[in-house]
């Protein structure tokens, strides 16, 4: 009877949760979706032009050689495949959350079925234009006798001039406040004044005036080296001076146009073509449909081996790019980050900036900050702080910050004697400026949380006495900073008994476990 008992316990529960499953099942976000089996992902990969997909759709569509035109236009490139790993952990806590059940692969055929609907259309579309173009082309192309040169050139107008650009804007900051709110690289300037000469470029058509799209495709899409010149000179012209010029022009034909260009082995027309996209995604609604263009490997590319100004708008695209949340994870998975770090100590001290600001927007996000810890950069970072020179160290000083914000960070900061330098830094006193003082003492308080090793190694450091001077003579931030880190410092010894064992665990993976369970990972570095 006793059995009998537990077992009808047993179904009533089962019936229950069966129950609660059905009402609290939700429509998953847009993002768990791939965009061509329209079911949840249960594979997703990270493709060349950074949109993420179900692993089977792409081998399908790379087996039928076709690439779907999704809903913003764009095209994507299924060039490299890369597992989304952290999408994937997302849509798993989702379902675990919904009580939706966990998605299955897709079957095969199923998805090859569903891709060869999805070409059918493309392909009819694609003969009938051919055979318009066909018919059109054998009335047009009728026989002619040129009795001497079509054309004849003179002498090349020089439209560019090698000098260092003067396309440059200050960082505007508010006074006191560390953290950068700029959403303009320092490649870019609204002033209409500018090293490089540029000349109208006029498009005569037989039958009446062309839109100014159709004159930039004419010139970007030529054959012609000079006329290519031309063309990405007179885009970066228009799109530095008018604003809604950048969201007209914005295309995908203009993009595809653009797209074959920055790879150019001419300078003139890759540092042109690199400094036009800049120009482009200085407009929000533009950046999400750059990256998904699959500019960023070109980008990258550009960065690691163009010439120097190159270099400068290439940190620029990627700064600008970054600053939109929905492309922070495709620049970091498509391996934007070492690049980046490089760039760092580049002679430029344009592509230093851009870059560092770069890579503080993309260590916002906890994969890209994961990755970068893995790179061992904690150790260069430190020693490019120590620089104190201009404004370097202070952004450098930001990606410490959002850097010690993650478990990993933090305990490698910690190994590489972060507090020991930060301290030595502050006592020294020796900074440029009052923000990079407060972001140094922002990091020191990044490091302290949550952290016993921290605080001893603080306390041998002897950094009471320095936080004393600054919560004295610092600014308002830094002040609160300050007498934050010294009350933790003075609990100190309240915490003696379990010290041994903390200081003895806190590389190890039993405090990774009790950071993520007290949620510091997610804290927003922001708030710094």
């Amino acid at each position: 009877m006793g059995g009998d008992g537990k077992k009808h316990k047993w179904k009533i529960s089962f019936h229950r949760s069966s129950s609660k499953s059905k009402l609290e099942q939700k429509t998953p976000p847009k993002e768990f979706i791939c965009p061509i089996s329209k079911s949840l992902m249960s594979d997703p990969v990270v493709v060349s032009s950074g949109q993420t997909f179900e692993r089977v759709t792409v081998e399908v569509c790379r087996k039928l050689n076709f690439t779907p035109i999704l809903e913003d236009g764009s095209r994507p490139d299924f060039s490299t495949v890369i597992p989304n790993l952290a999408i994937k952990t997302t849509i798993l806590n989702w379902c675990d959350k919904s009580h939706t059940e966990y998605p299955r692969l897709p079957d095969y055929a199923s998805v090859e079925s569903l891709v060869r609907e999805l070409m059918a259309p493309q392909v009819e579309q694609k003969i009938r234009v051919s055979e318009e173009e066909l018919l059109k082309g054998v009335a047009d192309n009728l026989p002619v006798i040129f009795s001497h040169a079509a054309t004849e050139f003179g002498t090349r107008v020089n439209h560019f001039n090698s000098g260092s650009s003067e396309e440059s804007v200050i960082i505007g900051e508010s006074p006191g406040t560390p953290l950068p709110f700029t959403s303009r690289p320092k490649c870019f300037s609204s002033s209409s004044s500018s090293s490089i000469e540029i000349r109208d470029i006029e498009i005569q058509s037989p039958g009446g005036p062309i839109s100014e799209e159709e004159e930039l495709l004419a010139k970007l899409k030529s054959n012609e080296v000079f006329e290519q010149e031309e063309g990405v000179i007179s885009l970066r012209s228009i799109t530095r001076s008018r604003e809604e010029a950048r969201v007209s022009l914005c295309t995908p034909r203009l993009l595809s146009a653009l797209f074959s260009l920055i790879p150019s082995r001419y300078a003139v027309v890759q540092v042109n073509a690199v400094a036009s996209l800049v120009n482009l995604s200085l407009e929000k609604r533009n950046k999400v449909k750059i990256v998904r263009a699959g500019f960023v490997p070109l980008i990258i590319d550009a960065l690691k081996g163009g010439s120097s100004e190159t270099q400068e708008h290439a940190a620029g695209a990627l700064f600008s790019l970054a600053l939109d949340d929905g492309n922070k994870m495709a620049i970091g998975v498509l391996g934007a980050l070492q690049p980046l770090m490089h760039a760092l100590r580049s002679d430029s001290e344009r592509t230093r900036l851009d870059s560092a600001l770069a890579l503080y927007h993309l260590t916002l996000l906890q994969s890209n900050r994961a990755k970068l810890v893995k790179l061992g950069v904690i150790p260069t970072l430190l020693s490019m702080v120590k620089w104190k020179t201009g404004d370097m160290a202070s952004r450098v000083l930001l990606i410490l910050c959002n850097l010690a914000v993650s478990v990993e960070g933090r305990t490698a900061m910690l190994d590489a004697d972060a507090v020991g330098c930060l301290l030595g830094l502050l006592r020294e006193n020796e900074f440029d400026s009052e923000s990079t003082r407060e972001n140094c003492v922002a990091a020191l308080y990044a490091l302290s949380h949550r952290s016993l090793r921290f605080k001893w190694l603080a306390k041998e450091a002897r950094a009471v006495e320095v936080l004393k001077d600054i919560e004295e003579s610092g600014t308002e931030r830094a002040k609160e900073k300050a007498r934050s880190l010294l009350l933790m410092m003075r609990a100190v010894g309240e915490e003696e008994e379990g010290s041994g064992c903390d200081r003895a665990s806190e590389s190890g993976g039993l405090t990774r476990n009790q950071y993520r369970v007290g949620g510091w990972s997610n804290v927003n570095p922001t708030s710094f």
